[in-house]
């Protein structure tokens, strides 16, 4: 699986237009997090200028797929958006608790 950063830059008056979209948006978002395909997402905040949300999925089409269907993108609310892969290199064990072998040598 491979990590990617989906970036969203919003329309100066996105805050105002985005309540007829929110629903479906936060659907389709709670969707791919059902499925472990979402891992994060949310706006950033000051300024209220875009967003960020990250992927952890087989292939970058299943991000572009994404925000190709998002409400916010489909009507305008997202001008533009761009996805980077991402190298993790901190935050990628396999989940609390679980020790490495080196770790558990010290």
């Amino acid at each position: 699986m491979n990590y990617h950063a989906l970036f969203y830059y919003v329309a100066d008056d996105f805050v105002s237009r985005r309540s007829p979209y929110r629903d479906d948006h936060l659907r389709l978002a709670r969707e791919a997090n059902r499925r472990g395909e979402l891992l994060l997402a949310g706006a950033f905040s000051d300024p209220p200028d875009g967003a960020l949300l990250v992927f952890r999925v087989p292939k970058r089409s299943v991000v572009e797929d994404f925000a190709r269907n998002d409400p916010y993108v489909v009507n305008g609310l997202v001008t533009r958006w761009e996805v980077r892969s991402w190298t993790v290199v901190i935050g990628n064990d396999p989940g609390p608790g679980t020790a490495s072998p080196s770790s558990q040598e010290l």
